[in-house]
């Protein structure tokens, strides 16, 4: 559900790095007719969806598909960051700073919502540390154009068709209107960064204002991220998981498989806490990741961090927002 998203992270994380990239392609170009042809049976499909003549005007009248976002898509990095290269630049010594000073500073709403939905506060403000460098870095484009740019495109028209539908949705409803409309060149949106598909699913009004702002109002962003993650399988009296020691021999097809064992199990198995005391005794259904392989780091990995997959189906970004909470915690 949360592919794109990850693609995103991963690009945004590689552009920010002293990275070379392969040859530059030919410059993209549009056939304006064929574009307009396009729009015309987007408007025309929309509107027989009930989707308000207003709105599609305000949306969808004079915007023209967008090069850069094309460029964007299509660009491959001639490398892959290893974990400790990504979680050098995700989880810096100043995230985990500003974190806690958010931690602090929005605490009562927090544990608020943290309370009610049954999310851990420090969890739902890595997540936002990490998707948006707390709301700081939330994408410059217009959704509607930057989705209808990639839905014209071809490479994934079905998906981002069905998105920019649900952004039209969104737009619709009131939520938040067609020129505060902005995030990132796929299309992911505020401060939660979440593609309209899983606004539609997750977005919550939860200061009951009437409207689901994820872009400006603090406690829909935190009821939002917290929502979704309990609708997909968090459990607040646990935790993500935690980086362990693995023994001398240890077959690391256990971990390429995602094979699942109670803790005791990976106990008997001669895993322990990197300390090298003895794992907790309470039987959690357990994984191991080592995502730079058998000689990097490895972690013990519980339901949430499952839960945090289906956010973003990334080993480096699931691990990166445990251990960012973790010291956002203080641990």
């Amino acid at each position: 559900m949360r592919v794109i998203q990850g693609l995103v992270l991963g690009l945004m994380v590689l552009l920010a790095a002293p990275s070379a990239w392969a040859a530059e392609k030919e410059p993209v170009t549009f056939d304006m007719a064929k574009w307009q042809v396009w729009l015309d049976e987007v408007r025309a499909e929309a509107g027989a969806k009930g989707i308000q003549q207003t709105i599609l005007d305000q949306s969808l009248t004079g915007i023209e598909p967008i090069p850069r976002i094309i460029e964007l898509d299509r660009r491959q990095p001639e490398f892959t960051l290893t974990f400790a290269q990504y979680v050098e630049r995700v989880v810096p010594d100043r995230r985990v700073q500003k974190g806690r000073q958010m931690l602090a500073q929005h605490r009562a709403l927090l544990d608020k919502v943290g309370k009610e939905i049954g999310v851990q506060p420090r969890f739902i403000v890595a997540l936002w540390g990490i998707e948006t460098d707390f709301g700081r870095l939330t994408g410059g484009f217009n959704v509607v154009n930057a989705l209808a740019t990639l839905a014209f495109d071809g490479r994934r028209s079905a998906y981002f068709r069905k998105e920019l539908f649900d952004a039209l949705q969104i737009l619709d409803e009131g939520h938040i209107t067609p020129d505060k409309m902005t995030g990132s060149w796929a299309g992911a949106m505020g401060q939660a960064q979440f593609m309209p598909s899983s606004f539609v699913n997750f977005a919550i009004d939860y200061d009951k204002d009437g409207r689901r702002d994820i872009w400006t109002t603090q406690a829909d962003v935190f009821g939002s991220a917290a929502n979704y993650l309990k609708r997909v399988g968090w459990k607040d009296d646990q935790t993500w998981g935690r980086e362990v020691r693995l023994p001398a021999g240890f077959d690391a097809s256990l971990a390429e498989a995602r094979e699942i064992k109670p803790i005791g199990a990976w106990q008997a198995m001669g895993v322990r806490n990197l300390d090298g005391s003895d794992l907790p005794k309470r039987q959690l259904p357990a994984q191991i990741v080592i995502p730079d392989g058998p000689e990097g780091r490895a972690f013990m990995a519980y339901d949430n961090f499952r839960a945090t997959l289906r956010w973003n189906r990334s080993n480096y970004f699931a691990l990166a927002v445990g251990l960012l909470s973790d010291r956002i915690g203080g641990n």
